[in-house]
């Protein structure tokens, strides 16, 4: 395909773009999480949480590992619209496959299973999700890198739901219309990447459709989404099934700011993908590694100072964003955070070292090691301190699945010298002087609005970090400064 009609940005633009789109997913949050947790109290913020995690599973089942492996092959062949277009069509006939198969499964189980039949209209409800994720193709717009398309596109059907939720949700029995339009607003914009998609790739029929040479790698990238979604959702549903709705919604409370976090700190590694594949398609293995580079110091100067931060502040947080009947949500949060730091350095060594290597099989082999690490952790530690231990099963595992890619990838990460330990250091000097810092000024001064606590506090520790980071002339912003000063011609 030609470089005219697919505009293809740099990475700086594209990250950009998903910075935005992944900001959204925590300005949003931050807009509806306080009126919903206060509306629906608990109990049926539980319930949501419970049937967005079974969901998930049913998500995983109808995706096939499509949405990563869609991203990694049509980036490889984004020049070629012909065989773009027979590669997109081929994955979305395997796609509507298996979406039928999945919602045969879920049929059955509302039927049989007495605790999905409880919540039979919420799983059918957040099961939209499943036709809109099919259709969407989102991992087409990604192969191709049209981040801005797809931020504009969230964002303006984010802004509507937050609006319809004002309008609608008022009182706790609103619950299933909150639902509803929690689906409207995270894949109703989907519907629109059909009508655009002829803009990019022709529809026209082939006379032969070959599905069996897609289907290894995609069932190798299921086993690993399903592994990693797993230990990723299984503790909301272990702990629905081992404990209470109003424990699972003291739960999900610190789960969202988690996946927040975790959101913003990898979202370097989703624009990474087809390019990654990209450079390796065309054999340029020194681009290759210099971005694999850059990424693994990306997740050390920001997934260092923001678990530290979050858990420093992690009270006001949690009472300025739920409200004083999640306090007990509190020590939840503070035993996941440092899943952040490693699900962002995973993130690096899964989707821009393993995935783009065409070894998938591995980041099998993690994901299962720390999904059986979170289940044997999880039925050990939910019956005796619940949330907390689902917390912290969750951070074990985690650094279960960073440990087996490394080992994986150790020879190559050492020979092409992808970590720079300096960059690390400087980042935990950085992070530990702000922090001693923080815990200073709250001996000192006390806040009686959680907000300005969480802003001014925020703001206190962040210049303190990057004014450390600059100190310590840490690669990454000093890098940026000179280029501002070269392109504006400072102190030339």
């Amino acid at each position: 395909m030609s470089r005219g009609k697919i505009k293809i940005h740099s990475v700086k633009y594209n990250f950009c773009m998903n910075i935005i789109l992944k900001t959204s997913t925590f300005i949003f949050p931050l807009i509806t999480f306080p009126y919903v947790s206060r509306i629906l109290g608990p109990g049926p913020n539980g319930d949501i949480s419970f049937a967005t995690s079974v969901i998930s599973y049913f998500s995983l089942l109808a995706g096939m590992g499509i949405p990563s492996y869609g991203v990694r092959k049509c980036a490889e062949n984004r020049d070629d619209i012909n065989k773009l277009s027979k590669i997109i069509q081929e994955l979305l006939i395997i796609n509507i496959i298996f979406t039928v198969i999945s919602y045969i499964i879920l049929i059955c189980m509302v039927i049989f299973i007495p605790k999905f039949s409880d919540n039979a209209s919420l799983l059918y409800i957040m099961s939209i999700t499943i036709i809109f994720s099919t259709f969407g193709v989102d991992w087409v717009y990604q192969a191709i890198e049209q981040y801005d398309y797809i931020t504009v596109r969230n964002i303006s059907f984010k802004i509507v739901a937050v609006i319809l939720m004002f309008v609608f949700v008022h009182k706790p029995s609103d619950y299933v219309i909150y639902a509803g339009i929690t689906v409207f607003g995270n894949v109703g914009s989907n519907i629109l990447n059909l009508l655009k998609l002829p803009h990019f790739v022709t529809f026209k029929r082939y006379e032969v459709y070959n599905l069996k040479q897609h289907m290894n790698p995609i069932v190798m990238l299921f086993l690993y989404n399903a592994t990693t979604t797993i230990f990723t959702n299984l503790d909301q549903v272990m702990l629905g099934f081992m404990s209470n709705s109003k424990e699972v919604g003291y739960y999900a409370a610190t789960v969202k700011i988690k996946n927040i976090l975790a959101s913003l700190i990898t979202s370097l590694g989703a624009v990474m993908l087809p390019r990654m594949s990209y450079y390796l398609g065309k054999g340029d293995k020194k681009k290759f590694s210099s971005l694999v580079r850059k990424s693994f110091n990306f997740i050390f100067i920001s997934a260092i100072p923001v678990t530290m931060y979050f858990f420093i502040e992690a009270k006001p947080i949690i009472g300025f964003l739920a409200g004083p009947k999640y306090y007990n949500s509190v020590s939840i949060l503070r035993n996941v955070l440092p899943s952040i730091f490693f699900i962002g350095l995973s993130s690096v060594t899964a989707w821009q070292l393993l995935i783009p290597l065409k070894l998938e099989k591995y980041t099998v082999v993690g994901s299962i090691f720390g999904a059986i690490i979170n289940v044997v952790f999880n039925m050990l530690l939910i019956p005796i301190v619940g949330g907390n231990g689902a917390a912290f099963a969750t951070t074990v595992a985690e650094l279960c699945v960073l440990l087996t890619h490394l080992i994986v990838l150790r020879k190559r990460i050492v020979e092409s010298k992808l970590i720079d330990s300096n960059e690390f250091i400087r980042a935990v000097v950085a992070a530990v002087v702000a922090t001693l810092m923080l815990i200073l000024f709250n001996s000192k001064v006390i806040f009686s609005n959680l907000l300005v606590d969480c802003v001014v506090t925020g703001f206190i520790y962040f210049v303190i970090y990057i004014v450390m980071l600059l100190i310590l002339k840490e690669n990454i912003l000093i890098g940026e400064m000179k280029k501002f000063l070269s392109n504006n011609n400072i102190g030339g």
